[in-house]
């Protein structure tokens, strides 16, 4: 029985005892057929039949076939008069509708971006006419003098959206528990004959999975008649075995921002209290083989990959690493999820709290993207690698003596201009002596060739053997370095 159930029948079991909702069919399924097996009560029990039969309904068909032609379906169980009368006394819309349902006693979920200021039209359910598979409900509402002052006088979120909105709202009829907003398939709102925006489907990256469609309030104010002249709503909506109910609220909106700003005033999680919490994790098992001497967190938001800018977590979650309040109120406000970025278990907006110890540390780091807490309540900075061996070859280094090759002489020149009216003798031995007297450096000549000093012989002799040759003959061109122009060297 159990394992024909859908999605969203496992989760509203689940959800029902108090179980976690999240993950995938198959674990739904097994999740739900353990607690079949440890958990035998009869509140189990009866909401796993009311699910079964809702799923299933055994009596369609029988009544489709047996009541008499002309007469709804959702009507073919009335046979007293006294029923036909209170039905055809109480009309909504021109059309009868039936007796008060377990619809009344439904429980829409509270949204953290809409607070609900009055309720225009309770959960009432929708209810099929006739046996086909597309359904048409229509219902009508009014509004008040003051109502319709608040949506006029009410600021804009954007060009045309003001922040108080009539929306509509649309779930299971489920009488356990609170109830999600969910969409009836092939869905159309018409508001006074004029088709409304319905959510679309968001696209899938992902193959053989198909796309879903955001369950949201549906904003009817453009459509309105802001005034106290009757509102007509007509939903569309595929009849295949499940019921919905439908409400009408009037709310106000609210933005990431002004939820942040709540969320900064109320609920920040104070340093103390955060050590705290750290020193229980980390406090000495006796039962363990293994201690844990420390606990490292990143310092990078799981949602961005960008440093954490106000540090966030929820507080049923085990895990001390946090995700950025600001980036996951953003998320949120355009696709509504409500789930942890570190263990994508649910995170509803009341149980979020801001680490008052973490945005100390954020504070006093500006270069660190780890950290690690220590069984005191301490923390240390974690340095990765490329930092740490530039630290130790920064620290190993031995400090060698600087060459100053453009230390100014005694007269005011460099040894580079000096040497160059000196013999390369010359400018050797007043290199060495510039170099001894140097305090603490050394003084290289680098205009001295070695090429030269071969050819000058290193002295005085070298040009008296130059002189003898040149009587006959012109002198040769000599370079700078002291070589001849005209003469070409192999080697």
């Amino acid at each position: 029985m159990v394992k024909s159930f859908r999605v969203s029948d496992l989760q509203t079991l689940l959800a029902s005892m108090g179980r976690s909702k999240s993950g995938l069919k198959q674990d739904l399924v097994g999740r739900a057929l353990q607690l079949v097996q440890t958990e035998y009560s009869p509140e189990l029990l009866k909401n796993v039949r009311q699910l079964y039969e809702s799923r299933f309904p055994k009596a369609s068909g029988w009544l489709a076939a047996r009541r008499p032609e002309g007469v709804p379906l959702a009507y073919a169980r009335s046979t007293s008069p006294a029923a036909g009368n209170a039905l055809g006394a109480d009309y909504l819309n021109g059309v009868g509708k039936p007796s008060p349902t377990p619809a009344a006693e439904v429980k829409l979920v509270s949204l953290p971006f809409y607070q609900t200021l009055e309720t225009l039209m309770p959960p009432t359910e929708l209810v099929a006419q006739n046996s086909d598979k597309l359904q048409d409900s229509p219902c009508v509402f009014e509004l008040t003098q003051s109502q319709v002052e608040q949506i006029r006088n009410s600021s804009e979120l954007r060009a045309g959206i003001k922040s108080v909105q009539v929306v509509l709202r649309i779930c299971y009829t489920d009488t356990i528990g609170v109830q999600e907003d969910q969409y009836p398939p092939n869905i159309a709102v018409k508001v006074n004959q004029s088709y409304c925006h319905v959510p679309g489907y968001y696209p899938s990256n992902k193959p053989g999975v198909e796309p879903r469609r955001p369950c949201r309030p549906i904003n009817i104010t453009p459509w309105l008649h802001l005034s106290t002249t009757s509102n007509r709503i007509n939903v569309t909506w595929g009849n295949f075995g499940k019921r919905y109910c439908v409400a009408v609220y009037l709310v106000r909106v609210f933005t990431s921002a002004e939820l942040f700003s709540q969320l900064k005033h109320l609920s920040v999680e104070s340093p103390e209290r955060c050590r705290e919490r750290i020193q229980d994790k980390l406090r000495f098992d006796p039962e363990s083989e293994i201690a844990t001497t420390g606990l490292r967190v990143s310092l990078i938001c799981p949602l961005v990959k960008m440093r954490l800018g106000v540090p966030c977590r929820v507080l049923t979650c085990a895990h001390l690493q946090c995700f950025d309040a600001v980036f996951f109120l953003q998320m949120n406000e355009k696709k509504p999820t409500w789930t942890c970025p570190v263990c994508d278990k649910p995170a509803p907006f009341e149980l979020l709290t801001i680490d008052g110890l973490l945005s100390e540390i954020l504070k006093e780091t500006e270069d660190v993207e780890e950290i690690e807490y220590l069984t005191d309540g301490s923390w240390r900075p974690i340095r990765d690698e490329k930092e740490r061996e530039k630290e130790r070859e920064r620290s190993n280094t031995p400090d060698y003596p600087v060459l100053d090759i453009c230390s100014p002489e005694a007269n005011g020149l460099s040894p580079a201009h000096s040497s160059t009216s000196q013999t390369g003798k010359s400018a050797a031995s007043g290199a060495t002596a510039t170099a001894g007297g140097a305090a603490g450096g050394a003084v290289v000549d680098l205009t001295l060739d070695s090429s030269s000093e071969e050819e000058d012989g290193g002295g005085p002799a070298g040009d008296s053997e130059d002189t003898e040759d040149s009587q006959d003959s012109p002198p040769p061109k000599r370079g700078r370095y002291g070589y001849d122009k005209d003469l070409v060297t192999a080697y």
